[in-house]
């Protein structure tokens, strides 16, 4: 290792490449998830350890851990993307007028219930605003928008997502989406005003979205109401979970924006009864410092803004 020196030059990619590396835990990981090969995650964190004059890796049986130096340097990490965030925003600023590009990452029923209203909105009041839209879950979303990609994303607070005090990221909170239980017509419950889990326990189960943090949300509700479903069917779409539904094929928890205008033909949507109404909460979050950005400022407000209006 070259002897420590006055002068440090650190490639901030070099470092996004370390961050990624400490969420995926192996190099494979984290080259599948940065679009790159096993070789050029070894070959820029190499340079990254050139470039700060310490160790960053450490042999651990097949695998790598992090040193001392490389977890103390992330630290840093953080507040040197939050102040480049807060350049970029502070140069961006001088710019008159609305016009820009917004690139925004969000999941199916956060892109209808949500950013769909809120980009009609924007076309009147910021017709010079550029929106793209990407259909994109947790944890890939944050990669991302780690990565540039992505200005701001709608996700969902789950266990595997960033903490509320994380300092990579500004978080704007947005509503909470309650899970409802969804029964066939002719289920002997379809008649009750609410339905308790529990009485569900023995039923087949639809587990939809089977992927990301709203199955977490599903599996806690179960788990709390002390049982674990037999889980007959699997559909990422809710339009073929309600299909599933309504054939009498078994009952589900649904998020109350999957369900649009109400209930499709055929299926009865009930609140859970209980003190605590499962659901998840919903929150849009940009890279920390580029909340200042003039075109993402009004974003944030639209979304904010279709959020307050839905109905509780």
């Amino acid at each position: 290792m070259e002897p420590f020196s006055d002068v440090l030059t650190i490639d901030v990619r070099r470092l996004r490449v370390l961050r990624e590396l400490r969420q995926r835990g192996t190099v494979g990981a984290t080259a599948a998830a940065l679009n790159l090969t096993p070789s050029a995650i070894s070959q820029q964190l190499a340079a990254l350890s050139r470039e700060t004059g310490v160790p960053l890796l450490a042999p651990q049986g097949r695998r790598v851990r992090l040193t001392p130096q490389a977890l103390l340097l992330l630290d840093h990490a953080a507040a040197i993307e939050a102040q480049l965030e807060r350049a970029r925003a502070d140069l961006a600023a001088f710019r008159q007028g609305s016009a820009g590009r917004v690139n925004l990452g969000a999941f199916a029923t956060a892109i209808a219930g949500i950013v769909a209203p809120a980009l009609e909105r924007l076309r009147r009041e910021r017709p010079g605003l550029v929106l793209s839209v990407m259909e994109t879950e947790a944890p890939e979303c944050f990669t991302r928008l780690d990565a540039g990609d992505l200005d701001l994303v709608i996700t969902v607070d789950h266990r595997h997502g960033p903490s509320r005090g994380d300092p990579r990221y500004r978080r704007v909170e947005l509503l909470d989406d309650p899970l409802l239980a969804a029964l066939p017509a002719g289920h002997p419950l379809a008649a009750a005003g609410q339905v308790a889990l529990q009485d569900l326990a023995q039923e087949p189960w639809i587990l939809g979205a089977m992927r990301g943090p709203c199955q977490d949300v599903a599996m806690a509700a179960w788990a709390g109401c002390g049982f674990t479903p037999a889980i007959a069917h699997h559909a990422n779409d809710w339009g073929a979970v309600f299909a599933l539904v309504a054939a009498g094929c078994g009952v589900a928890l649904v998020p109350r924006m999957a369900t649009g205008a109400g209930a499709p033909p055929g299926v009865v949507l009930r609140v859970p009864a209980g003190p605590q109404v499962p659901g998840r909460h919903l929150y849009a979050a940009v890279r920390a410092g580029s909340e200042r950005h003039p075109s993402l400022a009004p974003v944030l407000a639209a979304l904010e803004a279709v959020s307050s209006a839905r109905p509780g």
